[in-house]
Order: structure tokens, then sequence, then C-alpha cells
């Protein structure tokens, strides 16, 4: 476990090394992000068992999807746009200014040292895929792993001492007393993806040192299926979607509204996909396990709590499995609450696991009007082909991004900013947003040989010609 002495002279070394070398040229930029791709390649199947070991049984298929190419895409598109993305960024010169050759552009430039504080859930892209914007904009790093996935981590840790120097990424591990005093370290940017009462917590210590902060928060993600939907198809994306990594995604369905005539078929078409993609559960490899039995209790919590609150509860297992024989994994089948009360706690709280409430409506105007009163979430999900009723829909709700007739994949979409609104998080990453978030937008502007102030009469002693300037510039 790193110390926080150590935390101070890594940041120490790596901060004197930025300023030693000064703004890095792009083919050690990209040299960065080539090491980081070649130690995703190299060490993949070391990474899936890790990652496998942490989460007591995870999906190899999803592993490698997720976490292993999502990070080398994200990587590979930062390379790729690199160069046009340091280009310097010509700006206008209002007149009459500019009728002289007064000249003014922008000049990204690196911010120095970013911190990083990665989260459990996908242990290799989380940390990772934030590494592309800020290599591509010439910073060095240092990511605190979780210490909810150990083994992961330790690899990493061991893993990415041997592909970059500490100067250039350092990997550090430790308890809660070191994520805190590294969140308290004077980075000149900060990223934390995770939950939000932790992310308050980072963002006050940050404030000591005026560090600028991005946040990935989540929240409670709906999903919307509008009245000409296709349910059948609806159904195959939710369960997907919701079963991915058991439900410990960050833009993971939460909660789904359907019109009330559509809600038993919806019921129906959920059973069907399920058991298509997963006839079995407990055996079955390709679903996987909540994280811990902490966070297994807590969701078992949630269930218990709307069980008592007069909740009707669907559990969803096409071999009729029974969980409470199963050892060493914390699998818990897709499991509805249909049309939950306010006060339960599965509506209150970010569920993360393999949980989905339905609530069913009449006129999409009441999913409007309850949406407006809810926090605003990471992700909102509308299926559906009516150009209207989706318009409104999204003219008239707030989310950190949208996905239309699917669920999460606007995160795949490297050209699309990533980030939360509210809530759910400030500050996006992720493409060109991603590097010029990990950048410093300098302005530059160049006077020309002609003295305007002069020119016009606008400098000491003023005259009545001053005057008479001044009152011709200032109008509607």
């Amino acid at each position: 476990m790193t110390t926080v002495t150590e935390l101070k002279n890594i940041l120490l070394r790596q901060q004197r090394a930025f300023r030693k070398q000064g703004m890095s040229d792009i083919t050690s930029r990209k040299n960065r992000i080539d090491r980081a791709i070649a130690l995703l390649v190299d060490n993949q199947q070391m990474l899936c068992d890790a990652m496998n070991g942490d989460f007591h049984g995870r999906s190899l298929h999803q592993s490698l999807m997720a976490d292993i190419y999502g990070t080398i895409a994200s990587l590979k598109y930062s390379k790729n746009n690199l160069s046009q993305w340091v280009k310097i960024e010509k700006r206008k010169v209002q007149p009459p200014l500019n009728f002289f050759g007064a000249k003014a552009h922008i000049q990204y430039q690196p911010k120095g040292v970013v911190g990083a504080i990665a989260t459990w859930n996908f242990p290799v892209w989380v940390p990772f895929s934030s590494l592309g914007g800020i290599f591509a904009a010439g910073n060095r790093c240092m990511i605190k792993l979780s210490e909810s996935t150990p083994h992961t981590s330790l690899l990493l840790e061991k893993l990415i001492a041997q592909y970059f120097d500490q100067e250039e990424l350092a990997a550090i591990n430790g308890d809660e007393a070191i994520g805190e005093a590294f969140s308290k370290l004077a980075f000149d940017h900060l990223i934390f993806t995770g939950a939000a009462r932790v992310g308050k917590k980072i963002m006050r210590e940050a404030a000591e040192n005026l560090v600028p902060v991005t946040l990935e928060l989540g929240g409670k993600s709906p999903v919307i299926i509008g009245r000409d939907a296709d349910i059948k198809k609806t159904a195959a994306s939710l369960v997907l979607g919701k079963i991915l990594n058991a439900g410990q995604v960050c833009l993971s369905p939460d909660y789904v509204f359907v019109k009330e005539n559509s809600l038993n078929d919806l019921i129906a078409e959920l059973e069907r996909s399920l058991a298509k993609h997963f006839p079995n559960i407990l055996i079955n490899p390709d679903y996987g396990s909540v994280i811990n039995e902490r966070h297994y209790h807590r969701l078992m919590g949630y269930l218990e709590d709307a069980k008592n609150k007069g909740g009707e509860i669907w559990e969803i297992s096409p071999a009729r499995e029974n969980f409470s024989l199963q050892v060493n994994t914390y699998k818990i089948p897709l499991t509805l609450i249909i049309n939950p009360s306010e006060d339960m706690l599965i509506m209150q709280e970010e569920i993360f696991g393999p949980i989905l409430p339905i609530k069913s409506y009449h006129h999409i105007d009441e999913v409007i009007e309850y949406l407006s009163n809810k926090e605003k979430p990471l992700a909102l999900y509308y299926f559906g082909e009516n150009k209207k009723e989706q318009a409104k829909i999204i003219g008239n709700t707030a989310s950190g991004g949208v996905t239309i007739n699917d669920v999460i994949q606007h995160v795949s979409c490297e050209d699309l900013p990533f980030g939360g609104v509210g809530a759910s998080g400030m500050g996006q990453y992720h493409g060109i947003e991603g590097f010029k978030t990990f950048s410093h937008a300098r302005a530059i502007y160049k006077q020309s040989n002609v003295n305007m102030m002069a020119l016009a009469g606008l400098l000491p002693p003023y005259t009545h010609k001053a005057a008479s300037v001044l009152r011709r510039m200032i109008k509607k």
C-alpha cells in the first residue's frame, strides 16, 4: 500500500519532470498512448482472470468487450485524432483592431499532473479510458485504483510499472485513508468516477488547492418506452443492458416507464429475452455476480424493503434455480418491481444491480412531469419511432447523455462527450472534449503595429475627440 509520504513524493517527481520537459511533442504523447494499448493487449487474459476473481465470477467475453476492447478503442481514437486536436485554433479579432493586423488564437497546452480516482465496477476501463485525453493533452498522471478489486488493482500497479516510468504514470493502491490523502494533493486536474456522496467529499478536499474537478457520478437513469415502440426489441435491449456486469454500470437502466396497456407484454418479453440469452444463471459464466457480500446484502435489502411496502416483485429465473445454494458467488436473477411506490429504497437510491422497477403511465406528459422533479441522471433512454414524442422528451428533460432505441451505447461513441450534469456529475471527457478538459486553452493575442488607442484619441490626456469617439462607439 502506498503511503501518504510516497504519494507526495510521486506528485513532486511528476511535477518536476513535467517542468523539465516542457510541452511534450506529439510523438511522445502518442508513444504513451501506444504503451497503454500494448499493456492491455499483451496482458488481456491476466487482466480478465483478475477481474473474474474480484467479482467472484465475471463473464470473460464481457470483460474483453467492455474493459479491454472498449478501452483500446478509446485510446486509439485519441491517438488517431491527436494531430488535429493540438493545432492552433484561430479566433476572430473584432473591428477595428482586425483592420490593422491584430491576431488571436488559442493554443492548447497540458495542465501538468492529472489525478484520476477510479471506481471498481469496470476496474480497467474506468482508470484507462481517461488516459486517452490525459496523454493526448500532454499530461502526466497518477491513478488511485479501487481497493474493492484488489486482484485487478495489484496487477495493474505491477503492469503500469513495467510499461511506464513513475514520472509518466503512477498506480496507487491503498485504503480509504490513502484515497482521502490522494484527493487532497495539489494536482492540476482531478477526475473522479463513483458515488455522488464520495464525489461531494472529493470536491471539498480538492477545493483547498483550487484543483479543477471532473466528476462522473451516475444516478438513476430512466428508460421511456414510447407508445409505438417495438416491445420485443426494447425488452431485448433492456435485458442485455441490465445484465451487463450484473447491472453494476453507472449507465445501467435504473427504472422503466411503459404505457399501461403494454405492461404485461413488456414483462412477457423480458422473460423470453432473458431465457434466450441466459437459460440458466447460477452455473452460467456469462451471467455476472454482484461484486461482494456487502453489495449483495444492500440489493437484497432493497428487495426486502419493497416487499414490506407492498411491492409486486417478479423474479425471472428461467431454470427456476435456488439462489440460496450458491457458494462463492453473489448472483441475483433479473428481478422486476412493478409500479413501485416512491417511498421504497429502490426508487430513492441508484440500484447498481440486476433489479429493474417498472412504472406504467397513461400519457407521456406524466413521465416528463415526474422526471422534471428528480435529480438529473447520467443518461436517459427512449424507445420509439415517434419523432414528435422523442423531441418532446429530449426538449423537456435533462440528463448527461441520451441513447435512442437502445441503452448505454452513447458511451461507446468516442466522438461524443461523456459526462453528467447536476447531481450526475460535471465536466466531460472522451474525444476532443476529453482533450480539452485536460488542456489549458491558452488565449494568445498579437497586437497590430498600429496603436489604435492613440489613433482614436483614447489615450490621456483626454480631449473632446475621445468623448466624441466613445459616443459613437457606445450605441445599441
